[in-house]
C-alpha cells in the first residue's frame, strides 16, 4: 500500500511552513527583545549604546511590575469543578470533578500554569498544548499538558483562531543521533533543512548537533461532518510519522474532538491574529527613560564625588603627583595662575530632575497597574484598615480581568482533556481521591462514562 504523505507531501508542508514564517517574523522579533527586556538585558538590542564603553543601568520598574502580577495569578490558581448536563450524567460530572485534579496532578500543570503565566505576561500569548502521551505510565499512555513556546508556533497569517487555520505547525530542536537511533529512516538525511528564531544567550548556543522536527497538525475535509484532523511529525524532509499512512486512524482522524491540541491564552488582543501582546510592550518606552535618567543622574553624581581639574599645558604642574590623592606635597615648576590651572566643578543635580524621573516612575506604575495600593503600601495619609481594603479591591480589577481570561483557557483545555479520555481511556483506571469526609477514597473511571448512551423510544 503506498503512503498517503510522503516527500512529496512534506515538501509541500515545508514551503507552506516558510510561508507562515515570513507572515510571522514580527512577532518572532518582539518575542525575543521582549526577552531581553524581562532579563533587564534590553540594552544589547541598541545598536548605538547611549555612551560606549560605560554602564548601562536596567532598573528593575518593569521587572517588578510583572513579577507581581504573576503573583495574583499564582494566588488564584484554578480548581475545575464539572456540571452535568442532564439528570443521568450527575454520577459522570461527580467523578469527573475528583479525577480531573489528579490527572492535572499528574501532569504537573501548576508548573505549566506559572510557565503559561510568565509567557503570557512577558509575550502577551500562553500557550498550553494538551496531548496523548502513549509512553508515560510505562507504556499505557496519559494525557500529557505542556507550556509550548510561542516562537515555535506557526499558523496561516490572519486568522484570529488558530482553529480557522487550515494548517499548524509545531517546531522543536532535538538531538540528531537521538532521532536517527529511534527513526532509522532518517540516517543519511541529517543536514537541518529548516532554522528557527531563538532566545539571546549570553553563554551562545551550539545547535549544529541538532535538527528541527516538526509536527505538522491539518485538517482534511469530508462529506458527512467536520473535518478530520490529522497529525505528520516529520525532519528534514522524511516522515517520521503521519496518521493518514496509519491504517487505523485514515479514516477517524488523529484526535476525534477534531480540533489542533492548543489553547491561545492572550493579555491584550490583538485583531485578526491568535497571538497578543503584553505588558512589556506597553512599558518600554516608559522604562527606556527611566533607564535614560538613571543613567545620566549616576554620571552626574560621580563626577560631582570626583575632583577634576583645567590645567593648561604651560602649568607646569607634575600631573602624577596631582592625581596622586595620597601625596601631601605637589610640585609645580614656574608660577601658578588662575589661568592655567583651576579646578573644574560639576554641578549637582536639581531637583526638578529628580521630580520628572519619579513622574515617569509613577507614569509606569499607573500604565501597568501597579500601583503602591496593590503591592499593600499605602499613601496620600490613607491609614483606616477598611479604606485600604477598599482602595486594594478596586485596584486589584486589573488582575480579576486577566484571570478571567485565563480562567476562559483553562475551561477549554478541561474540555480538551476529556475528549482525550473518552478516545483514549479505553480501560478503568483508579484515582484516589479525598472524599468528603477528608478520607481518602478510591474512583475508577473510564473512558466508557463519557460515551454518548442511545436513548430510549418513546411511543414507537
Amino acid at each position: 500500500m503506498t503512503d498517503v504523505i510522503g516527500t512529496e507531501q512534506v515538501a509541500k508542508a515545508t514551503a507552506l511552513l516558510q510561508r507562515y514564517k515570513t507572515g510571522k517574523a514580527a512577532l518572532d522579533k518582539r518575542i525575543v527583545d521582549n526577552e531581553l527586556w524581562f532579563r533587564m538585558g534590553h540594552w544589547k538590542n541598541y545598536q548605538n549604546p547611549m555612551m560606549p564603553g560605560k554602564a548601562q543601568p536596567s532598573s528593575g520598574w518593569l521587572f517588578n511590575s510583572i513579577a507581581n502580577k504573576h503573583a495574583d495569578a499564582m494566588d488564584n490558581y484554578p480548581e475545575p469543578n464539572v456540571l452535568p448536563r442532564e439528570a443521568d450524567d450527575e454520577d459522570t460530572a461527580r467523578a469527573l470533578s475528583s479525577v480531573l485534579p489528579v490527572v492535572l496532578e499528574q501532569a504537573d500543570y501548576e508548573q505549566v500554569y506559572s510557565d503559561c503565566w510568565w509567557r503570557k505576561l512577558k509575550q502577551g500569548t500562553g500557550v498550553t498544548g494538551i496531548f496523548w502521551d502513549p509512553a508515560m505510565r510505562g507504556g499505557i499512555g496519559d494525557i500529557a499538558v505542556r507550556s509550548v513556546n510561542l516562537l515555535m508556533l506557526y499558523w496561516e497569517p490572519g486568522v484570529a483562531d488558530i482553529q480557522a487555520s487550515p494548517d499548524f505547525f509545531s517546531l522543536s530542536l532535538e538531538d540528531t543521533a537521538r532521532l536517527c537511533a529511534q527513526y532509522p529512516q532518517l540516517a543519511g538525511h541529517t543536514a537541518s533543512v529548516l532554522d528557527v528564531p531563538r532566545y539571546i544567550h549570553d553563554e551562545g548556543q551550539d545547535t549544529s548537533s541538532k535538527s528541527v522536527v516538526v509536527d505538522w497538525y491539518y485538517k482534511k475535509a469530508r462529506e458527512d461532518g467536520p473535518p478530520l484532523l490529522h497529525y505528520c511529525k516529520f525532519c528534514n524532509g522524511v516522515v517520521l510519522y503521519a496518521s493518514e499512512n496509519d491504517p487505523a486512524l485514515a479514516d477517524r482522524g488523529f484526535y476525534d474532538h477534531g480540533k489542533y491540541p492548543f489553547v491561545f491564552d492572550t493579555l491584550f488582543v490583538e485583531e485578526d491574529s491568535p497571538a497578543g501582546f503584553g505588558y512589556i510592550d506597553v512599558m518600554k518606552d516608559c522604562q527606556t527613560a527611566i533607564d535614560k535618567m538613571n543613567h545620566a543622574m549616576d554620571e552626574n553624581v560621580l563626577l560631582s564625588a570626583k575632583q577634576r581639574y583645567v590645567l593648561s599645558d604651560t602649568a607646569g604642574v607634575n600631573e602624577e603627583e596631582l592625581a596622586d590623592l595620597s601625596r601631601d606635597i605637589v610640585h609645580v615648576a614656574g608660577r601658578l595662575g588662575d589661568e592655567s590651572f583651576r579646578p573644574l566643578q560639576t554641578a549637582g543635580l536639581q531637583g526638578n530632575s529628580l521630580s520628572y524621573r519619579n513622574s515617569r516612575i509613577e507614569e509606569l506604575k499607573e500604565i501597568s497597574g501597579n500601583r503602591d495600593m496593590t503591592q499593600g503600601g499605602t499613601a496620600g495619609g490613607v491609614t483606616a484598615a477598611s479604606a485600604i481594603a477598599a482602595l486594594q479591591e478596586a485596584g486589584s480589577k486589573l488582575s480579576r480581568d486577566m484571570l478571567k481570561s485565563a480562567y476562559r483557557a483553562f475551561a477549554k483545555e478541561c474540555y480538551l482533556i476529556m475528549d482525550l479520555m473518552r478516545q483514549f481511556y479505553d480501560e478503568s483506571r483508579v484515582y484516589r481521591i479525598t472524599g468528603d469526609s477528608g478520607q481518602p477514597e478510591y474512583v475508577q473511571f473510564s473512558g466508557a462514562m463519557l460515551q454518548p448512551q442511545p436513548g430510549g423510544m418513546i411511543g414507537g
